[in-house]
């Protein structure tokens, strides 16, 4: 706590800028008006006295209207610093905000790189890297040995016997029918060569 209240923050003290800042344009604003009426009167009154021939009046009159619309002028020019000086206002609450947000993103990646341990990570891959090659040998080791159980001596005559069983049933002579082929073959174009000669 403080003695004199809770300090503000600097947010807090552009917000509280920036809120004088309209209520003063708006009070500028509201005299222009004020003083665009009045120069809208003194006309009329310097026309009616010009009228009536009241021209020392009229003359009066006629240095209050440059001065009317000297102040309205100069109303005008205040109302545009301030603006500009808003503008400002709004870019500095602009920075403001991105520099909290930075400052959050930093502390995060400050967080991150104090977490982050470059030599253990480094450790961990090598030691994944080493796992994963003995794997793979002890798998193939694997397949080998799975290979040599599963292959058999004299599978390949074994499974011609097979072959052999399943056509004596079905009554197919493999081997004749291999013997024969070109032989039928040769004794049909020798059948039809003596049909054509004779």
């Amino acid at each position: 706590m403080f003695l004199f209240g809770k300090q503000k923050t600097p947010k807090e003290v552009l917000r509280e800028n920036q809120r004088n800042l309209n209520k003063s344009m708006r009070e500028i604003d509201r005299e222009r008006v004020n003083l665009q009426n009045q120069e809208k009167k003194i006309i009329l009154d310097i026309k009616k006295m010009a009228k009536q021939g009241q021209m020392n009046s009229a003359k009066i009159m006629a240095k209050d209207l440059v001065r009317t619309r000297y102040h309205i002028q100069k109303f005008y020019e205040m109302k545009t610093q301030l603006q500009a000086v808003s503008l400002r206002i709004q870019t500095l609450q602009s920075t403001q905000a991105m520099a909290e947000a930075m400052k959050g993103v930093t502390k995060a990646m400050i967080t991150m790189n104090r977490q982050m341990n470059l030599p253990q990570f480094t450790k961990i891959m090598m030691e994944f890297e080493q796992q994963s090659d003995k794997m793979d040998m002890k798998e193939e080791m694997m397949n080998d040995t799975m290979d040599q159980v599963m292959e058999q001596d004299g599978e390949e005559e074994q499974s011609q016997e097979i072959l052999n069983q399943v056509l004596d049933e079905i009554g197919i002579d493999l081997a004749s029918q291999l013997v024969d082929a070109p032989t039928t073959v040769g004794t049909s174009v020798a059948s039809k060569h003596q049909v054509n000669s004779g």
